[in-house]
Parts: C-alpha cells; structure tokens; sequence
C-alpha cells in the first residue's frame, strides 16, 4: 500500500521577516472608561523587547479658528491615507506639541482711535529728543498749550525781578554806607577822596550832581510794554520792525538765555509816548507771530 507523504514546506526568510514586523507594530483599542490604549514594543538599549503602553484620555474642546483653517480640516484625505477616518493616523503621523501662534492685529478697532495714539506717541518722542520745556511753568509741552498761561507769569521774568531787586536794594545800601562815610570825613576835616557822584550829599544831600548815577533816577515806565510768548528764535530786530510802526521806540530789551544766548521768551519795549504805547498794545496783544499768541501789556513799576 502506497502512502504519499507531503514534504515539508520550507519557510521563506521574507515570511519570518513579517512575522518579524508584525510583531513591532502599535496596537490601538479603547477600554471601557473611553481612553484610547496604545500598546507598542521596543528593543531597548540591550536588544531585549520591551512593551510601552500608553493612554490617551480624549477631551472635546471647543475653539474658534481661521475660517481658512477650519475648511482645510475638512478636506478628503488623499493617497495612501485615502479613504481613511479622519484625523491624523499614528502608524503614518507623530504629533507633536500643540504651540498656538497669536497674531496681533488691529482689526475690530477703530482706526481714528489707533492714529491717534500712534499721533501722540511720536510726539512724546519727539519731546524727548528735543527736551521741550515750557517757559512758563517749565513743563514738558509747548508754551502754547500751557494751562496756566493766562495765569502764570513766567518763571523767567519772576527770576529777573527778583534779581533786579536784590540788585537796586543793594545799591541803595552801598549809596548810604558812602553817604555816611562822606558825611563823616566832613566832619572830621578828612582830605579821604569822594567819588564824584556821591559829592555834595554829606552837606544833607541839597541838590543832584550831574554825574549822579542813571540807576538813582526813577524811570518813567508809563509807556514801557512788556511782550510774553515770544519764540526763542526772536532778535531785538525782530521786536523792533514788529512796534516800529506805532510810533518813536526809545529802548528795546530782549531777555536772552546766558549759556544758549536764546530769547527766554519776553522782552519789553519802550515808547517816547505813552499814546504810541496803548496803540501798538491794543494791536499786538493776541497777535500771531512765529506761530504764537503774543501777550503785550504795560510794564509793572517795581
């Protein structure tokens, strides 16, 4: 009796190759609690298998995106992923770390309201490139828009009265210190020289000399205009030409800066006549020049 025996098939190294394959390959399924379990194997740095398990607990979150953005999650997937679920399949995907991008914009606001800011920004940095200082309460804006320019006086002109009284107060003191100095050479017979504009006062002072000093004369200031706003790029001739034509100017002083030799921002001008004063007051008062409200009113006798 004849048996036929079937001989052995022998297996082919590409089969053990798969099976090989296989072996390493993700296994994906969700438990009863709804967290996705991945199961892989490794070879770890001494060659032995190792299993990795890994779960995934999914959480619906809702977020608003580009409309752009939207659509294209949305498009069919294409190629070798065609026809697959959608969203990223972890045998041909890694996910990386999710790292939102927040672009600025200033879209919804309103452009006015951005101009303007960015308008007043640019002039703060201009006021600090170029130190803008008021000259009336020394702050960082223009002298134009003071809020105490109509109330104020200038701390410049404060500064300046103040000296020039400490400097007529000191002249009086010196005045009478020669005086009584005087007064008692002649009395005692002294030959100590007197200056000529201190003689004929140790006598009880009957009658000026003509070498009397300007300073001990008081100044008529009835036709004398005090000018305030005035830019610092503003000369003695400017002043000059802009009141000439209200009548005779005696003197003009314009208050200079020592160290940038500057105009402070005032000066006064004086008249032959009082008349020609008053018009050229009522006429430059509140005129513009050099893109400033000019202030002309009478000089205060101090």
């Amino acid at each position: 009796m004849a048996v036929d025996t079937a001989a052995p098939t022998k297996a082919s190294w590409a089969d053990e190759y798969e099976d090989e394959e296989d072996s390493f390959q993700p296994q994906v399924y969700t438990d009863d609690d709804g967290n996705k379990i991945i199961v892989e194997y490794r070879e770890n740095e001494d060659g032995k298998k190792v299993k990795v398990t890994r779960k995934i607990r999914s959480k619906l979150v809702t977020e608003h995106v580009n409309k752009a953005v939207a659509q294209r999650k949305k498009w069919v997937k294409f190629g070798e992923e065609k026809g697959k679920k959608a969203g990223p399949d972890l045998s041909t995907t890694t996910i990386g770390e999710n790292i939102p991008l927040k672009l600025g914009s200033n879209t919804g606001k309103n452009m006015e309201a951005v101009a303007e800011q960015e308008a007043k920004e640019k002039i703060q940095s201009q006021h600090k490139a170029k130190n803008i200082a008021c000259r009336i309460c020394k702050g960082d804006h223009f002298t134009s828009k003071c809020p105490y320019k109509e109330t104020m006086q200038p701390f410049d002109e404060i500064a300046s009265t103040l000296e020039a009284v400490k400097l007529d107060s000191s002249e009086a003191v010196a005045a009478a210190t020669a005086a009584s100095a005087t007064a008692t050479d002649a009395l005692s017979g002294g030959s100590k020289y007197t200056p000529p504009h201190l003689r004929n006062k140790g006598a009880g002072g009957a009658g000026a000399s003509s070498g009397e000093s300007m300073r001990e004369q008081k100044r008529d200031d009835s036709a004398t205009l005090r000018v305030t706003n005035l830019s610092e790029d503003v000369t003695d001739g400017d002043i000059h030409d802009l009141f000439n034509r209200f009548g005779s100017i005696s003197r003009v002083y314009l208050a200079r800066d020592h160290a940038t030799n500057l105009c402070k921002g005032f000066a006064f001008v004086s008249f032959h006549e009082r008349e020609h004063a008053e018009r050229a007051q009522k006429a430059i008062n509140g005129y513009g020049y050099d893109n400033l409200i000019l202030r002309v009113e009478f000089a205060r006798n101090s």
